[in-house]
């Protein structure tokens, strides 16, 4: 009880608070802004914290990780343009509400369900921290390889009806990821001799250009620009009144699940969290008819996911010493530059520490859920901008996005061509969300595919031998037959 008391004494200092703040509303511009996203802001803040005291120090990295998550939600509502790769779902269902002059509703939806989220995530990270990172232990390349696998089923969610040409974008997607250099070998491929094409091509530009740059190429030619006057959109936040809440209580502890237990393996991230809980969703949702025309149910289960990765992230970083993704690295050397030493005797010898942290982020999902909703206003007041003004200024900001995050001019031509791509496939009505989900997945899968026949010498056959990915493999061959078998149901029961 000591330990508690003296932890919420140290966050209720005035600098603390401050902190907490300070990030979370740098975190949530930063998420706003197309192609910048969490490892940027957290980059840009890391300087301060050098100086600073160890928990306000702490607080400032956790607001700025929480609040960049959620803000990438923001332009993916209003502009179908992802701030982040993980609000990438949230635009499935998100800007089609903006499209029907419910953008306000629509920014109520994913700010509660972060908030709730992200609050879900904080119980996990105390009460199962240490027990979910010795279960991560189990997971070996083989496991890995089984939760991708698991996780490219989502294509299936998001082909809008027409799965071939969903899986086509997905291949698509797998096929970009596999520029550059080999994993394993390190052998450029697929290179043609190109010096710019040998790091690979970038997640950001592609999805940059796919939804931002496709978006505003489609807008000024008029193909896909049915939504209400700019003065008919209604701005703000809007709460869902607790009427809508009834039968979607489900999706948002089922996400918040499958966020906490995603963001707590090594590797993963929101991005796969939000896909697999919006995948599911479209599954078990009474509403699935319903997706893809703005549907609430895809905003609580991706929204609720993306966020509860947010507090599990931390297990295997500050219990285990292990970053699962470039996000927890740097919040991990920001930790040991404040002489913490995360490993397995944290959570024994530093409990005060770990109490603080867990304060830290309820503060801060409360802050997010604050700032969220008053400055929602501001953030959709860009609905009232004439649209010739609006489409010049989004796409000098998505150019500078896209060149931002290596300061790479060719870059920007990724974008550029991504966003020409994302014109022609939108026009045939090809889905491109899969082709994210395959840039997104593919050194997943590729990497722990072929780990994992090292380990067992070449032969396939023996993934199936490993208990925890045989549950997945039949998880994912049954998620792709549930379509089937419940068309075979109903033939008959008639």
């Amino acid at each position: 009880m000591d330990l508690i008391v003296s932890a919420a004494t140290q966050i209720a200092t005035p600098l603390t608070l401050l902190a907490i703040i300070a990030g979370t509303l740098v975190g949530v511009i930063v998420g706003v802004l197309p192609g910048l996203g969490s490892v940027i802001g957290l980059t840009m803040v890391l300087p301060f914290t050098f100086s600073m005291p160890q928990i306000p120090a702490i607080a400032l990295m956790l607001g700025v990780y929480c609040g960049s998550v959620y803000g990438g939600s923001i332009t993916a509502i209003v502009l179908n343009t992802p701030g982040t790769p993980q609000s990438a779902a949230t635009a499935l269902e998100g800007f089609p509400m903006a499209q029907r002059g419910e953008a306000d509703l629509a920014i109520g939806w994913v700010t509660t369900s972060s908030t709730i989220g992200g609050l879900f995530s904080v119980l996990v990270f105390v009460l199962a921290g240490p027990s979910l990172a010795a279960f991560s232990l189990q997971f070996t390349p083989i496991e890995y390889f089984a939760l991708g696998l698991f996780a490219m089923t989502c294509i299936a969610g998001v082909s809008s009806g027409n799965l071939l040409k969903g899986l086509a974008a997905g291949a698509l997607g797998v096929l970009l990821a596999t520029v550059g250099n080999d994993p394993v070998t390190g052998d450029l491929r697929f290179t043609f001799d190109s010096f710019q094409l040998s790091a690979g091509i970038g997640l950001i530009p592609v999805i940059v250009g796919l939804f931002a740059f496709s978006e505003m190429f489609m807008r000024v030619l008029t193909i896909d620009n049915d939504g209400p006057p700019p003065e008919q959109m209604r701005v703000g936040f809007r709460m869902p009144p607790l009427a809508a809440w009834k039968g979607r209580l489900g999706m948002l502890l089922r996400g918040s699940l499958i966020g906490s237990f995603v963001g707590a393996l090594p590797g993963t991230g929101a991005a796969t969290s939000a896909f697999i809980a919006y995948s599911e969703a479209r599954r078990a949702s009474k509403r699935k008819d319903n997706f893809g025309k703005g549907e609430p149910d895809g905003l609580v289960a991706c929204e609720s996911a993306n966020n509860a990765v947010t507090g599990s992230a931390l297990v295997p970083t500050l219990s285990l010493g292990i970053p699962g993704d470039p996000v927890t690295a740097v919040m991990l050397g920001a930790l040991v530059v404040q002489g913490i030493a995360p490993g397995p005797q944290l959570f024994a010898n530093h409990l005060d520490l770990i109490y603080a942290i867990f304060f830290c982020l309820i503060i801060v999902n409360l802050a997010m859920f604050a700032i969220g909703a008053l400055g929602a206003s501001l953030f959709t007041r860009v609905l009232r901008i004439p649209e010739p003004i609006l489409i010049g200024l989004i796409l000098i900001i998505a150019t500078v996005g896209a060149y931002g995050v290596n300061g790479n001019p060719f870059d920007v031509w990724v974008a550029f061509i991504a966003g020409v791509v994302g014109v022609v496939l939108r026009h045939f009505r090809f889905p491109v969300a899969p082709i994210v989900i395959g840039m997104v997945l593919q050194p997943t899968i590729e990497m722990s595919l072929r780990q994992g026949l090292i380990l067992t010498h070449g032969n396939f056959w023996a993934f199936f031998e490993r208990p925890i990915a045989a549950i997945l493999f039949v998880i994912t061959a049954l998620t792709l037959c549930w379509p089937l078998l419940r068309k075979g149901y109903a033939r008959v029961k008639r």
